[in-house]
C-alpha cells in the first residue's frame, strides 16, 4: 500500500467551489482534473451542470466531460473503469489525479469497491420503467419487496431511480440487487486523500440562486430546447438532471418561468443536503485499503492564509 500511487478527491455538494479549488490546485502543483460528476459527463448539458468552461479546459488537462450522449445512461461501472485510465494516464505524465465533483457513488466506487452487476438487457429495463408508471415507486417498491426483500429493505419506496434499477437487475440477471453488491470488488490500488467542501447551509442556498441566474443567462434554457428536440427517452439521467424537468416544463407551457427556476433552485437545495450527509459519513471515513487525510472547511472564503498554506502543503506532498 505504501508504494500505491497518491490521488486527491476534491469532493463536496453542489455549488460548494469544489471546481474552482480542484483547478487552483492542479494549476499549482500540475494536475490533471478529472470529473467525478454523473451529470457532467454528457455532452449536451454544458451550463446547467456547470461545465468547466473551454477557457478552463486549457489551463490544466481536463478528462471525462461531456464524453458521453445524452441518449446513452452512464454508470458508476463504466465511470470507474475510465477514471481509473484517466489516472494512470496522468500518473504516467507525472501528474497528480485529481478527482472532484459532487457523485458519492462514483468516489466509492473507487475508494470502496464496486458491484460489478451485469447489464440486465432492454426487456428488462423497459419493463421496470412501464411498472414504475403503472404502479408508481411505492407500488414497485412493494412488488420488488415480494420477491427481494434484501434488496427492498435497503431502498427507500419514493426512490423510483433506484426501485426501479433493483427491479431491471432482478429480472435481467435473475440475482437481486443487494446480491450483487455483496460480491464488490477490491478498491482501487491508490492512496486516495480527500478534501471535503461544507458550506453552511445559507451560504450554499445563495450560491445556488446565484448559479442558476448566471446558467439562465449563459443560455440554460436553450441548452434544454435542444434536449428536448432530441425526444430522448424521459427516465434518462441527463432528462432528470437539475432544470431539465423544470425548464422542460416552462417550454411546454406548463410553469411559469419564475416557477421554473424556484422549483429547480428548491431541488437542487434538497439534493446538496443529502450530499453533504452522503459525504461527511462516507468520504472522510478511512478505508482499510485507503489513506484518507482529509480537510474540512466551513467556506473557502474564511479560510485563512496560513490554512491556505497548510492545505497545499498537504497536497503538494502528494505529488
Amino acid at each position: 500500500m505504501a508504494d500505491w500511487p497518491g490521488a486527491l478527491l476534491v469532493a463536496g455538494p453542489t455549488a460548494s467551489g469544489k471546481s474552482a479549488l480542484a483547478l487552483e490546485i492542479a494549476q499549482r502543483v500540475g494536475g490533471t482534473i478529472i470529473n467525478t460528476d454523473s451529470m457532467q459527463v454528457y455532452r449536451e448539458l454544458r451550463i446547467l451542470t456547470a461545465r468547466p468552461t473551454a477557457a478552463e479546459e486549457t489551463l490544466v488537462p481536463h478528462r471525462l466531460y461531456g464524453i458521453r450522449p445524452a441518449a446513452e445512461a452512464g454508470s458508476v461501472a463504466w465511470w470507474r473503469d475510465q477514471a481509473m485510465a484517466a489516472m494512470a494516464e496522468a500518473r504516467a505524465a507525472g501528474r497528480l489525479p485529481i478527482l472532484t465533483g459532487g457523485s458519492g457513488m462514483y468516489f466509492a466506487a473507487l475508494t470502496d469497491g464496486i458491484a460489478d452487476v451485469p447489464d440486465p438487457g432492454p426487456d428488462a429495463r423497459a419493463e421496470a420503467r412501464r411498472l414504475l408508471v403503472e404502479l408508481g415507486p411505492a407500488g414497485l417498491h412493494a412488488e420488488l419487496a415480494a420477491v427481494d426483500p434484501a434488496t427492498a429493505a435497503r431502498l427507500k419506496p419514493e426512490d423510483s431511480q433506484r426501485v426501479a434499477r433493483a427491479w431491471e437487475v432482478l429480472r435481467g440477471t435473475g440475482v437481486g440487487l443487494a446480491a450483487w453488491q455483496d460480491r464488490k470488488s477490491e478498491p482501487a490500488p491508490w492512496r486516495f486523500s480527500a478534501i471535503l467542501l461544507d458550506p453552511p447551509r445559507d451560504s450554499l442556498r445563495a450560491a445556488i440562486a446565484m448559479r442558476f441566474d448566471t446558467m439562465m443567462r449563459q443560455g440554460a434554457l436553450d441548452e434544454v430546447r435542444q434536449l428536448v428536440a432530441l425526444k430522448l427517452d424521459p427516465s434518462l439521467p441527463a432528462m432528470r438532471a437539475h432544470g431539465v424537468p423544470e425548464l422542460s416544463a416552462y417550454l411546454r407551457g406548463e410553469l411559469s418561468l419564475h416557477e421554473a427556476g424556484r422549483r429547480t433552485e428548491l431541488v437542487t437545495g434538497q439534493y446538496t443536503k443529502r450530499q453533504a450527509t452522503w459525504f461527511r459519513h462516507h468520504v472522510l471515513a478511512p478505508q482499510p485499503r485507503t489513506l484518507a487525510i482529509s480537510a474540512r472547511f466551513l467556506d473557502l472564503a474564511q479560510l485563512s492564509e496560513r490554512e491556505r498554506a497548510d492545505l497545499f502543503m498537504f497536497i503538494e506532498n502528494l505529488c
